[in-house]
């Protein structure tokens, strides 16, 4: 097929077209709607696109997390982590540590066994890249399944998700300076950038996030739409602002969404729908762009299926426990039951692919090995793991189901849009008495709300109402209503 922008764009529609299509299916059958996306990626890669460019697709990637960990942290309500702050981080830095070492230890031990060269330094970045749990992976699986977790389960895996990629991404930085040719950087150097980075990174992210919602509260835009075009200027700001300072751009957008969320800020909700939607498109482009990055005749070598199969089993059995129980020693409140499950809510997903282009795009020797490794791990995570996180759940006793919310955002905007219209109040609808109990309204009928002056508030019967005051009214009976606000017209 000749490449022409209409071609492209086509392409483009087919790709998300049966992106979409491809995630119902897998809710349907309770597989990882992220696992059809690459696979939809490897389909059209091995058949109708040729696609290998690794600077592309962790630019790709680049975007994609900024605001896939934006919106997790918009999500994430601070009463819920506050109980579970502390072991959240040790996981997200001490787990992601011990998780690296352990991995990198067996990795260098069996790799000969394979028929794999793996010098420690690299067994070490290859282990490195996949020491984090994907936040896409465990926010998209978590958030579409109606059960809740015991224990606060549920917001400590949400906040390790979400904050333990910057502690990955700094070492596999690290280490990738280490083993590039003519690189200087040594290990207390690398200390040194790892402290600072983190440091800068949580303190990148609040200052954004308080100006963020500073300006969006004060800014006064006629269409409202631009709002989520403001804050959308905000998180990649963040991200590449901290980059620059050399802080962690990961963490700061983080911080930056849990700032933004927690906050009091104007059309919260038309936000967080406008992010919700954004991330997942970029979920789908995402996953899509790393399947199509990858050369399925290069995943089924022999050294890659042997290595990556030892490795996942390795991972899911034995290191990712291990780190966590060891993280969660001091953490006496946690039942070993919800040690294991925290333990098979490893999840990993796009990020370690995104983390093991850096690599392949700085010339690493074996990069390329090591990027199909990971590649092939993360399938077997997501098949095992994420096909399995619901199931895990109610056999170790720590499933429920979530109490349905019955007036849900739909039902809320359907019932809004129907029950409430704005009246002013005008001299003859004031010619009973001043006060709110005074004036005569239709049965069935409440004034919820008062404008006057620029500000709003909460009216009671005894409140005396000014001629030019705006009523939020909500009534059972919005024509008759319109009909007494239309005969007080002047």
């Amino acid at each position: 097929m000749l490449l022409t922008t209409e071609n492209i764009i086509l392409i483009g529609a087919l790709l998300l077209l049966v992106s979409v299509f491809a995630g119902k299916v897998a809710y349907r059958f309770g597989a990882p709607a992220l696992l059809l996306f690459l696979a939809v990626g490897m389909l059209f890669g091995l058949r109708f696109i040729s696609f290998n460019s690794a600077p592309v697709a962790q630019f790709v990637g680049t975007v994609a997390l900024s605001v896939i960990l934006f919106s997790g942290g918009m999500d994430t309500r601070y009463r819920a982590i506050r109980p579970v702050i502390a072991p959240g981080v040790v996981l997200a830095t001490v787990g992601v540590a011990l998780t690296a070492l352990i991995v990198a230890g067996f990795v260098y031990l069996v790799a000969p066994c394979c028929d794999v060269r793996m010098p420690f330094l690299l067994a070490l970045l290859f282990a490195a890249t996949m020491s984090s749990t994907d936040s896409a992976s465990v926010f998209s699986i978590l958030r579409s399944r109606r059960q809740g977790l015991s224990e606060n389960l549920r917001p400590l895996l949400e906040l390790e998700s979400g904050s333990n990629d910057p502690m990955a991404y700094i070492l596999t930085i690290l280490l990738v300076g280490l083993l590039t040719p003519g690189d200087t950087l040594g290990f207390g150097m690398s200390f040194v950038l790892f402290v600072v980075g983190m440091t800068l990174g949580v303190a990148a992210g609040y200052g954004f996030g308080r100006l963020a919602v500073w300006t969006i509260n004060r800014i006064n835009i006629d269409n409202q739409s631009l709002y989520a075009v403001l804050l959308l200027a905000f998180v990649f700001l963040t991200f590449s602002v901290t980059d620059l300072m050399r802080g962690n751009g990961y963490l700061a957008v983080y911080v930056a969404g849990l700032v933004v969320g927690n906050y009091p800020i104007l059309h919260k909700r038309t936000l967080g729908a406008f992010f919700d939607g954004f991330t997942w498109l970029f979920q789908v482009i995402l996953f899509v762009t790393l399947g199509l990055l990858v050369n399925s005749e290069e995943l089924l070598q022999p050294e890659v299926l042997l290595l990556g199969g030892l490795t996942a089993v390795f991972m899911i059995v034995v290191a990712r426990p291990a780190a966590v129980f060891l993280s969660l020693l001091p953490f006496r409140k946690f039942s070993t039951r919800a040690r294991l499950y925290v333990s098979w809510v490893g999840l990993r997903g796009a990020v370690p692919i995104i983390f093991a282009t850096y690599p392949v795009v700085a010339g690493v020797e074996g990069s390329g090995l090591l990027f199909n490794i990971v590649f092939f791990v993360t399938l077997l995570s997501l098949v095992v793991q994420g096909t399995t996180v619901s199931s895990m759940a109610e056999w170790l006793g720590l499933a429920y189901p979530e109490r349905e919310r019955i007036f849900n955002d739909e039902v809320m905007n359907r019932m809004i849009d129907d029950a409430t219209t704005e009246v002013t109040v005008t001299e003859s609808m004031l010619e009973a008495g001043h006060h709110l109990r005074d004036i005569s309204l239709p049965t069935a009928t409440l004034v919820v709300m008062v404008a006057r002056d620029g500000s709003f508030f909460v009216p009671r019967g005894n409140t005396i109402l000014r001629v030019g005051d705006k009523l939020l009214v909500v009534t059972e009976n919005k024509s008759e209503m319109k009909s007494v606000a239309r005969s007080h017209e002047p």
